[in-house]
């Protein structure tokens, strides 16, 4: 039987991508909250600044710069955690990058580039954790952030796709191996919605246009909240916001409806009006192959949605299920009570017949 997580505040906590968007958001939450952390991303100076920010808080935070498509820099990270704070608890692989182009479009070493970052960092961090975290007494957990993109794929992000549909299939596939391998480590996967980023900003574009996530877009810091709750309990996997799961069970069962719907109506949703300068901002970012710029958590969206009723009720399963099961039985009373009702009104019709 595995044992029971530590409370955030007694664990160490590895994050990689700490320096933008999610990681960043995640580290902040998780330093407020007492957790020690060891900060990795390819941004010294961002990873720098980062650290002295929350060690002025009072948190204990180190870094490592590192690229995770490296694995010998990925090491790097497990090695340093382990001489500062003895190893670690919580190992969380956020690093990921983008690209804006049809896939006939995209070129074969951006693709490559792409994979190396979002699916092959995966795996190095996550090999990396297990073979760590299986000589740790109680184990530990590994979170790997996936994407809504796991369960469903839209045109203009193929090559994004591909890697979060790879990426969920390494952790289901790795998540069965542990049952009986290491079952005291538990694996599991965050799979957000469109979230209020620097993410369009830090992509490669070749659309020629401006580009955003679109709508509906959910808080940087409700993934975070749900990735530190991962940290604490013993889940398989989480996902931000109710879009995305409807618009991927209609994907499922409605192909031939929901294709050339979302062909045509993402490169739309996709499109930023907000300012002729996006497009020169968002090429000046690009981080594919190179840091993009750090310490930003959230840029402007309208209508972004802080909280997630479907989010919470998957960190409240007994709740929900009570919740469901108390509605299900005035539901059921109810009808029980106007069929009681009709049954008197037909004797009373025909007694007065007879």
């Amino acid at each position: 039987m595995p044992h029971a997580l530590k409370p955030l505040a007694a664990q160490v906590l590895v994050i990689t991508g700490a320096t933008s968007g999610i990681g960043l958001a995640t580290a902040r939450a998780a330093a407020q909250r007492g957790a020690s952390l060891i900060l990795a991303a390819r941004n010294e100076k961002a990873l720098k600044a980062l650290c002295e920010e929350l060690r002025a808080k009072g948190a204990r935070a180190e870094y490592v710069v590192a690229d995770v498509a490296n694995h010998s820099q990925v090491r790097a990270i497990a090695a340093k955690a382990e001489t500062v704070f003895g190893g670690f608890d919580t190992w969380i692989n956020n690093a990921g990058v983008s690209i804006y182009a049809p896939l006939a479009d995209t070129p074969l070493e951006d693709h490559r580039r792409l994979f190396d970052t979002n699916y092959w960092g995966v795996v190095h961090g996550t090999l990396t954790a297990v073979e760590r975290l299986k000589a740790r007494r109680g184990g530990g957990v590994i979170i790997n952030v996936g994407s809504i993109l796991c369960d469903m794929a839209i045109p203009t992000q193929g090559a994004y796709v591909a890697s979060k549909h790879a990426v969920k299939g390494f952790t289901d596939a790795l998540r069965m191996e542990l049952i009986s391998a290491a079952p005291h480590i538990t694996l599991t996967l965050i799979k957000p919605g469109a979230v209020d980023t620097p993410y369009s900003e830090h992509a490669r574009s070749y659309t020629g246009a401006p580009v955003h996530n679109p709508p509906p877009v959910y808080s940087a810091p409700l993934v975070a909240d749900t990735i530190l709750y991962a940290a604490e309990h013993r889940v398989r996997e989480l996902t931000i916001g109710t879009g995305g799961p409807l618009t991927a069970l209609l994907c499922q069962f409605a192909p031939g409806l929901m294709d050339p719907l979302l062909s045509w109506i993402v490169p739309f949703l996709n499109k930023d009006r907000s300012g002729a300068d996006a497009d020169k901002r968002a090429r000046d970012a690009d981080a594919l192959y190179k840091p993009g710029r750090g310490l930003r958590e959230r840029v402007p969206y309208s209508g972004v949605r802080e909280k997630s009723l479907y989010t919470s009720a998957q960190q409240n399963p007994e709740a929900t299920a009570a919740v469901m099961i108390a509605a299900g039985a005035v539901t059921l009373l109810t009808l029980a009570l106007k069929d009681q009702g009709r049954v008197r009104r037909i004797r009373r019709e025909a007694k007065r017949e007879g």
